[in-house]
């Protein structure tokens, strides 16, 4: 093949190896990525945060073939076709977000997750290649024989966060972010085929862990960017409800069908409807519409919709616990006034939920640091700086939003 190659502004120039990536890279499913940002409303925090889901599918494919020369560089066997198949599957392993992903799913795509799907898109695209894809799902699925290979796409130490960090740490300008990838990359290793880490490289996995959690904090849980996150979810409901109620919305055919749908898994099986519409649903089709619902003469939906438009968010207290049922009446009672609504109406509103997040779950797969005598210990015992306390504690925030007035 030709050779192909895109200049990449978080780590330069990354080749094609062969025409199998570019066809799977340029399937309308990789490509519709263009068209979803991967960090959601984060731009109203950080209006640098304009990259996307294929940005970061590329730079994780990028990042997969650095582990795996690597890994190769050290004596460990990858063969041509694994090579191929690990590098598809983490291109691929984003293809089942939708818009504003975890949005989409507390509000239109219903009982399914985006893990689901992207599965569902795999074998759908695994038929269309004629089975090439296989080797890929597998790795995807954990069901190749070589574990590791799975645990750099999916794992506390894959390529997919080692990728997002450093990506999402460049857009948004959050300096806290800025792991060194190349390094932790170079310690990597395999023993009883699992992922290892070399003892010298620890200060690297120390950094990565703290930075995650500065990260979480910082971009990915920001108050602003949630503010965001939850009045678009309380615009799409009160949407979808006028909808279900026989309310003809303006809508791209994909909008239109998830707003008149409670879809279930069997729906988006066998390249079903579902599928179909999903494959069509990007960015452009949810901010269209808020602009028109701008101006829709339902209170509710013209309100959170210009309010979406236009930055005038959800105002947000962060506390430590729940906020009290008299203050949510006080404030709704204030709404139903100001707006002429029921307190049903008025519930679009507001909005509250607890977030929890650690750094390190002993749950999922450990970190392994391997010593020069060939003894592992987990990054827990290994680390001076940080022990399991530190690394598995769970920060709970309340967070209550409501509308500006």
């Amino acid at each position: 093949m030709k050779r192909k190659i895109i200049n990449d502004p978080v780590f330069g120039f990354i080749n094609i190896h062969n025409d199998f990536l570019y066809n799977l890279i340029q399937h309308p499913y990789l490509q519709r990525l263009n068209r979803i940002k991967q960090l959601g409303l984060a731009a109203f925090v950080y209006p640098g945060a304009q990259h996307t889901r294929f940005h970061h599918s590329i730079g994780a494919m990028f990042l997969m073939n650095e582990a795996l020369k690597t890994l190769k560089e050290k004596g460990h066997e990858i063969t041509p076709s694994e090579l191929d198949g690990a590098m598809a599957a983490i291109l691929m392993h984003d293809i089942g977000h939708g818009p504003f992903s975890h949005v989409l799913e507390n509000t239109l795509v219903t009982n399914i997750y985006h893990e689901e799907i992207s599965l569902l898109m795999m074998h759908q695209m695994n038929e269309e290649f004629d089975g090439a894809l296989k080797i890929a799902i597998d790795i995807f699925t954990d069901n190749h024989p070589k574990k590791f290979l799975h645990q750099l796409v999916s794992s506390q130490l894959d390529v997919d966060r080692l990728d997002y960090l450093r990506r999402d740490s460049f857009f948004t300008g959050v300096v806290e972010g800025n792991i060194g990838s190349a390094r932790i990359i170079k310690m990597l290793d395999v023993k009883d085929d699992k992922l290892v880490i070399e003892s010298k490289g620890i200060n690297s996995i120390e950094n990565f862990l703290m930075s995650r959690r500065l990260m979480y904090w910082q971009v990915y849980l920001h108050k602003t960017a949630m503010a965001a996150e939850k009045m678009l979810v309380n615009t799409l409901r009160r949407a979808k409800e006028l909808s279900n109620s026989g309310e003809k919305l303006f809508a791209s055919p994909a909008l239109s069908y998830f707003l008149n749908t409670d879809t279930t898994l069997e729906d988006f099986s066998n390249n079903g409807l579902a599928i179909q519409h999903f494959a069509n649903l990007d960015d452009n089709d949810i901010w269209a519409s808020l602009k028109v619902w701008a101006s829709h003469e339902d209170t509710v939906l013209s309100v959170l919709s210009e309010g979406m438009v236009n930055r005038k968010l959800f105002k947000i207290e962060i506390t430590d616990n729940r906020i009290t049922e008299d203050k949510i009446e006080q404030i709704l009672e204030k709404f139903t006034k100001e707006f002429d609504l029921n307190e049903k109406e008025a519930l679009y509103f507001i909005s509250s939920d607890v977030f929890t997040t650690d750094m390190y779950s002993e749950k999922d797969d450990s970190i392994d640091i391997l010593y020069k005598n060939g003894s592992i210990k987990d990054i827990s015992e290994a680390s001076d700086m940080l022990n399991i306390e530190l690394l598995s504690k769970k920060v709970i925030k309340h967070y209550f939003a409501y509308l500006r007035t």
